[in-house]
């Protein structure tokens, strides 16, 4: 029994799970958080036509950035789910399969890497990354196709859209998964 662990050591991770377990888990909860993007977000679309892709959007789906305080595999899902929103979607400019899916790959990261610094209990700086990379990028796109409106307006258009969103619906959430221990249950890895 002894050789047995000395050689399954390596391929054990810090509380004994097996490394290909947790890929799959982490796959798997990518997977779940980039279907529940799309399926929100057409939803949304759905009931309220043009909410999810105007200058001003209030994407709701935003609000599962939050995740990325949680897991790590929030980053590839959400930009994963993002990406086909906006492939799938008549509406969304064809620029926006790059610029709209790196801004929501950058935030998630930056949500990741922030997701320990809080103000008043709030990760408020993780909060504000969504609007932070898709008033540049996204401000950007919508000056680059509409012309008609200057940059700094666009940024903030799409800023207030996200800021909204996060700020609302995605602290909402992040304090009912932490208020019952449920992100320690729906991710027993840890972050």
């Amino acid at each position: 029994g002894q050789l047995r662990s000395v050689h399954a050591a390596p391929f054990l991770s810090r509380n004994g799970e097996n490394m290909k377990s947790k890929q799959i888990r982490m796959i798997t909860h990518g997977a779940i958080l980039a279907a529940l993007y799309v399926a929100l977000t057409y939803l949304q679309n759905w009931l309220l036509p043009g909410t999810t892709s105007a200058a001003i959007q209030f994407r709701a789906s935003e609000a599962l950035c939050i995740f990325a305080l949680f897991t790590p595999a929030a980053i590839p899902g959400l930009t994963v789910g993002c990406l086909l929103f906006n492939i799938s979607n008549a509406g969304a400019l064809p620029l926006d399969w790059l610029v709209g899916t790196g801004a929501t790959l950058l935030a998630t990261t930056c949500m990741y890497l922030l997701r320990r610094a809080t103000l008043w209990r709030i990760p408020l700086p993780a909060l504000l990354m969504p609007a932070v990379w898709n008033a540049v990028l996204v401000g950007w796109e919508l000056t680059y196709y509409i012309g008609e409106i200057p940059f700094w307006l666009n940024a903030v258009y799409v800023a207030a859209g996200e800021a909204a969103v996060l700020l609302v619906l995605g602290t909402a959430l992040y304090f009912a998964l932490g208020s019952r221990r449920l992100q320690e249950r729906l991710f027993p890895q840890g972050v």
